[in-house]
């Protein structure tokens, strides 16, 4: 009786439940309409420029080439000036593979082999179909023979005595046609084996003059251009064989092998796991260039020949000299930018394809200075000295086209306001002072005023 009491009982716990669940996408609405409106708002806060105080980073006197001002720094990436995905000419698998990432090839080294088995006995095959032609013209060409003639000569001979003893036989018959000896049947076909063998001699005679003057000469040029047909296809043959070798067609170093042993190579289609279009990437590393977008209002700024600095990232003591190699005829509406292209004039092992680079373009009017040793070590220059609030957790922020850009530098001694800079600056950067907490990198900033310090 307890336990049917109980089943009449009501779960109070249940009914909350139920209306919690019945408010559970109500909640979701909510959160998905909070998180919309906080994008929104974030996008339009971080796409509004902030005005930023800042200062031109001074070179101290007794640099190297401290004479040469920087009028704008912008960053890229370093590319290769001819990037080169070697692709085979020849359909088939891959046999063999010479050169791995990053080794350094000649012009006409080779690099992948492909197997030949098929090209070579089409070569073969285009082989024996040229000699055949070439001896059916030779045999053109020479003529008769004298025992090919001295064979037709015996065969008309042979005719002229068949039609002798045709012509007595006939003559004979003839006779007996008086006396009724013979039907008017065999007159007839006595007379009809004499017509037969003069025309046999009228052909022999002919064959035997055909073989003393020999072939007419449009057999012979019929013959010669067969000959020319089959030796335009011997040679494709044979190229066809030669393409199965891939050779570099310039010295340079190899970026990426992208194929294996087994896997097949084709010069159409060119599937994800399946055949490959290319078989190696290469590249000139000794001509380097340095990729910019650079903004339309500092633009003006730039100029052809103009001379650079570039530093890398990864060696931001190691100052490169460049010159502007390229400028775009055309901006890009979206992005208000202008590519720029400036080759390294003194590029080393050092620098790799892809890799961030900072450029300050330098005043023409200093282009003398500027030819002097690129590559500046930290302890070869005096330090630079910034505002110690321009220091923020080991780095500074600089403004590059437009963008807070962030750069860890390697402080020193501070003195007074000041702080050295002993690594992560080269000169002629705009500097943030006093940076927000909340600013990050990529933000748009402009600035206040451009002090030089």
């Amino acid at each position: 009786m307890e336990a049917e009491l109980h089943k009449l009982r009501i779960d109070r716990s249940e009914k909350v439940s139920r209306e919690e669940a019945s408010r559970l996408p109500w909640v979701i609405v909510a959160v998905v309409l909070l998180l919309i409106v906080a994008a929104i708002a974030w996008k339009f806060s971080g796409s509004r420029e902030v005005e930023l105080k800042t200062v031109r980073v001074r070179i101290p006197e007794g640099a190297e080439a401290a004479a040469d001002p920087v009028v704008l720094n912008a960053t890229g990436y370093i590319v290769a000036a001819h990037k080169i995905e070697l692709a085979s000419k020849a359909i088939g698998r891959v046999a063999w593979v010479g050169v791995e990432m990053g080794d350094k090839i000649q012009k006409g080294e080779v690099l992948v082999r492909l197997e030949d088995d098929e090209y070579r006995a089409r070569v073969a095959q285009e082989q024996g179909q040229l000699d055949n032609a070439k001896a059916k013209l030779a045999e053109l060409e020479a003529g008769s023979r004298p025992q090919e003639i001295a064979t037709v000569k015996a065969t008309l001979d042979k005719s002229l005595a068949e039609l002798a003893v045709a012509e007595t036989n006939f003559k004979r018959v003839a006779d007996l046609k008086a006396t009724r000896a013979v039907s008017n049947q065999q007159v007839d076909d006595a007379e009809a084996l004499v017509a037969s063998r003069r025309a046999q001699v009228d052909s022999d005679r002919q064959q035997l003059e055909l073989s003393k003057v020999g072939p007419r000469k449009e057999q012979v040029d019929a013959q010669k251009g067969t000959v020319r047909q089959l030796e335009g296809g011997l040679a494709l043959a044979m190229v066809d064989l030669d393409n199965t070798v891939i050779r570099s067609p310039v010295p340079a170093t190899v970026l990426s092998r992208n194929v294996e042993v087994g896997e097949f190579v084709t010069t159409g289609f060119v599937g994800e796991n399946g055949a490959k279009g290319f078989v190696v990437s290469i590249a000139d590393l000794n001509d380097l260039r340095v990729d910019l977008d650079v903004s339309q209002n500092d633009f003006a700024k730039v100029l052809p020949k103009q001379p650079c600095w570039i530093v890398t990232d990864a060696y931001p003591d190691r100052r490169y000299a460049g010159l502007v190699d390229l400028i775009s005829p055309e901006a890009n509406r979206q992005k208000a930018t202008v590519q720029v292209r400036v080759k390294v004039s003194n590029p080393d092992e050092l620098l790799r394809p892809d890799m961030n680079a900072t450029v300050s373009f330098l005043s023409p009017s200093k282009l003398a200075a500027t030819q002097k040793s690129a590559t500046l070590e930290a302890k070869d220059r005096p330090a630079l000295r910034v505002p110690v609030t321009a220091v923020r957790d080991g780095a500074v922020f600089t403004i590059e086209s437009g963008k807070a850009v962030r750069r860890t530098v390697t402080a020193g001694t501070t003195v007074g306001e000041d702080v050295e800079i002993r690594k992560g600056l080269i000169g002629g950067e705009d500097l943030i002072i006093d940076p927000p907490a909340d600013l990050q990198e990529g933000a748009a900033v402009r600035s206040a005023s451009a002090e030089t310090r």
